[in-house]
């Protein structure tokens, strides 16, 4: 049995990402079609030199900065507040917004903010697309921040206010640089997650704040083209980056 595992292991990853390897092999090819012609970095620049391309990614890198900072500080405060005051139902609503429906989470923020923006004259655009992926992201900070904080001796905060520190001294010094690792890793974790979201985006998105993703999945429905394969996989290993840094600081 024991050596079957890592053929199983194989075939699973095999499985996962096979898919993933084709479409970075012919993100090289020189033909239009699935047929290998040869090797050539043209749809890279074809991919580059596309404007709508350029500026989807652009609102993307905005869009992802914005929120993993606001999702980050919300996250790591809600965190440190579950860790000195635990609450299971608490807990246990941050476990349900990863596992609620991605179009169920779109279509909800969508009805609030035609609700709250009709009475502010406020439309949608990059603002609310902002705000929504701080509202999904801020459970993947927090979560990945109260695992760190599980493993911190609540005693070293209170040895350092029985020396006469305060509690944000206790916090600033003591706590939040053991919390570090944590926070950055949440922080990666939540780029990734905004960087990569479609579904939520494209119901709270205006005509100015299409996202990277939203214009790859407009051109794939016009017809697949190499430049898309291109960009598909310097996203794939952009975010695989990222994804590896976040475990790697998690374990720290």
């Amino acid at each position: 049995m024991s050596r079957l595992l890592p053929v199983y292991a194989a075939a699973v990853y095999a499985f996962l990402y096979a898919p993933l390897a084709v479409l970075a092999v012919f993100s090289f090819n020189r033909s239009r079609f699935t047929v290998w012609e040869g090797f050539s970095l043209a749809w890279y620049r074809a991919a580059f030199a596309n404007r709508q391309l350029v500026e989807g990614a652009w609102n993307s890198l905005i869009i992802g900065a914005a929120a993993t900072i606001g999702a980050t500080v919300i996250g790591s405060l809600a965190a440190y507040a579950l860790w000195k005051r635990t609450s299971r139902f608490t807990v246990a609503a941050l476990y349900l917004s990863l596992v609620t429906p991605e179009i169920v989470m779109g279509v909800s923020l969508l009805a609030f903010y035609q609700w709250i923006f009709r009475y502010l004259d406020i439309r949608l655009g990059m603002h609310s697309v902002i705000l929504a992926h701080v509202t999904f992201c801020i459970a993947y900070v927090a979560l990945v921040v109260f695992a760190r904080l599980r493993t911190l001796d609540p005693s070293l905060e209170e040895a350092a206010m029985d020396l006469g520190a305060t509690e944000w001294q206790a916090f600033y010094r003591v706590a939040l640089p053991n919390l570090t690792p944590g926070i950055v890793a949440g922080a990666l974790l939540a780029f990734a997650t905004s960087f990569d979201d479609y579904v939520i985006t494209s119901l709270v998105a205006g005509v100015d704040s299409e996202t990277l993703p939203m214009v790859i999945y407009a051109m794939a429905r016009r017809g697949v083209s190499p430049a898309v394969n291109a960009i598909s996989t310097v996203i794939v290993l952009g975010l695989g980056v990222f994804i590896l840094l976040a475990q790697r600081l998690q374990r720290t």
